[in-house]
């Protein structure tokens, strides 16, 4: 039997149950079968329908969001939810005392007051109250354990730009990423939109973009979640990503140059795809040897092009009379420009 199907059968009992003895209380003697029926019957409708709202829904949505959380906010909130609810128990005993019904709500009130109070300051505040009692140690084993218990323990944005790059379906493959990547829903219907333009330029790299998601997915071996995690307070898709990883204290993995600047000056921090390209492009040094072929002339008298597999363009002196042949060269400058970098060189002769 379907759980969600369960819990509407129990809520129509309830519903049932409560609108019967709702009706008792409030009904005379007259037509009161009737109505006590009639109100039974709503009872039972009201309870089918909103069982799943009170029970499945409210779960599956705090299931997800415990998921995403890390491990030291989860400690932080339950201590302070402790601290809050043992507050409200200390004054639920002069607060009973007031006079009328003052005396039966305040301390129910009081509870869930205190208790969401304590939650919410040891969260924003965890780690200067872990500081102050010298436990911000011990937090960071625990921190540290949980990572070597689980190597996917951190969680990471995923934008769209990164999506359609595709280079991160490759760096994935490799295990230097450790976590789960969330995809939000925003991002995957932007993608969809990209994919659905009217400029071809556009409808290629959105599609493009789908064809690397479904790699991603297949291939990848860590984690692919697709999140309904959203801001409904921001409509512009690259400030959603910076508010949530904000937030829930997320790196965000983009090529996007925008993004970067803006999630950087907002404290979030940034995995740039290019920025690891450049740092693991191979170190090429003055008086270094090299075979490469000559592709292109220079725009000098004389001059070839080349380039490494990473893309890295090579001006090689004296170069034009060799294209499209494999050449030894000996490096003579490396210069590092806004652009990248570049290499000046020289065809190494048999003297050589």
């Amino acid at each position: 039997m379907n759980v969600q199907f369960f819990l509407r059968l129990i809520g129509m009992v309830v519903g049932a149950v409560l609108s019967w003895q709702l009706g008792t209380l409030l009904l005379s003697n007259e037509d009161q079968i009737r109505w006590l029926i009639v109100l039974s019957l709503a009872g039972t409708a009201l309870g089918a329908t909103i069982a799943p709202y009170l029970t499945t829904i409210p779960f599956t949505w705090a299931r997800k969001r415990v998921k995403l959380l890390p491990a030291i906010e989860l400690i932080a909130g339950s201590i302070g939810l402790v601290v809050g609810l043992i507050i409200a128990a200390l004054l639920s005993l002069p607060l009973s005392r007031l006079p009328g019904i003052l005396g039966q709500v305040f301390p129910f009130a009081g509870a869930i007051i205190f208790g969401y109070l304590g939650m919410a300051v040891m969260v924003m505040r965890k780690r200067e109250i872990f500081e102050f009692f010298g436990l911000n140690r011990a937090a960071n084993a625990v921190s540290s354990e949980a990572r070597g218990n689980n190597a996917y323990a951190r969680s990471i944005l995923v934008d769209t730009s990164a999506i359609i790059d595709g280079r991160i379906a490759d760096v994935s493959q490799t295990g230097f990423i450790e976590g789960t990547l969330i995809i939000p829903r925003f991002v995957l219907n932007e993608l969809q939109h990209i994919a659905d333009s009217s400029d071809a330029q556009r409808r290629n790299r959105g599609r493009r973009g789908l064809e690397m998601l479904n790699k991603l997915r297949k291939d990848s071996v860590v984690p692919i979640e697709i999140s309904d995690i959203d801001d409904t307070t921001i409509n512009e898709v690259d400030s959603k990503l910076v508010k949530i990883a904000k937030t829930n204290h997320y790196p965000v993995i983009t090529n996007d140059y925008n993004l970067n600047r803006v999630a950087e000056l907002q404290g979030v921090k940034v995995l740039n795809v290019n920025e690891l390209a450049q740092a693991v492009r191979p170190v090429v040094l003055p008086g270094e040897e090299l075979t490469v072929k000559v592709t292109q002339e220079g725009k000098e008298m004389g001059q070839g092009l080349a380039y490494l597999d990473d893309g890295t363009m090579i001006v090689i002196e004296n170069g034009r009379r060799y294209m499209h042949q494999d050449v030894s060269i000996n490096v003579t400058r490396v210069l590092q420009t806004v652009a990248g970098r570049m290499i000046f060189a020289q065809v190494r002769t048999s003297s050589d």
